[in-house]
């Protein structure tokens, strides 16, 4: 997808806040354990044809956090792994956030669809500041960059309850392992939980500093 900015022609990625690309709707199906769903999809967000190989390892994988509270699924795009949590943990509010509007748009509407009152989907800005998480999930934006990545991160990690956990899939090929070994230099205690299809399912704990 390819956007003009002047003379010049730059990529028009989803993590873009409002994507040029013509509408395509589609939908695609999302079956994980207790939860089978035809979401809406669209061009200009993250892989509208189908749900991510990396995303449905950390679906059948990842576990819900032992202690209570809100839940965030930190870069939502059409809202699988938001709408998957929703689903296991009716009465728990789930946080849903991305920068991209066409993508916040259809979380909202798929959990509507769905019948889940419990998605709040909404840019970064919008979730308050005193929400503390039980638990993180997030299929990161790795192509975003290295800055940008770690920057999100380090935004929202610090929000962790003391208890809680958050679980990221990140392909070994794009960066798992040196991830890791950051997230451990900034405090934050991590380690594998499984290792599927080309994809390590990290799970950190919050920060012991």
């Amino acid at each position: 997808m390819m956007r003009a900015v002047g003379s010049v022609r730059v990529q028009d990625h989803y993590f873009t806040a409002d994507p040029t690309a013509p509408s395509r709707p589609g939908t695609v199906r999302l079956h994980t354990d207790g939860v089978d769903l035809t979401l809406a999809t669209d061009s200009g967000v993250f892989s509208q044809s189908r749900v991510d190989r990396g995303t449905k390892v950390l679906l059948d994988s990842a576990p819900m956090p032992s202690t209570r509270g809100p839940l965030l699924d930190l870069g939502c795009g059409y809202g699988p792994i938001a709408l998957t949590l929703a689903t296991r943990r009716r009465r728990l509010p789930v946080w849903a956030i991305d920068l991209n509007d066409r993508a916040l748009g259809l979380t909202r509407a798929n959990a509507d669809a769905a019948g889940l009152g419990n998605v709040t989907a909404c840019r970064p800005d919008e979730v308050p500041d005193d929400v503390v998480f039980a638990g993180i999930y997030s299929n990161p934006p790795i192509r975003s960059g290295k800055a940008a990545l770690h920057e999100m991160l380090l935004r929202w990690l610090p929000r962790l309850d003391p208890a809680g956990v958050a679980y990221l899939v990140v392909s070994k090929n794009l960066g798992s392992d040196s991830l890791a070994r950051w997230l451990d230099e900034q405090g934050f205690p991590t380690s594998r939980l499984t290792s599927d299809r080309g994809f390590r399912v990290l799970e950190v704990r919050p920060s012991t500093s």
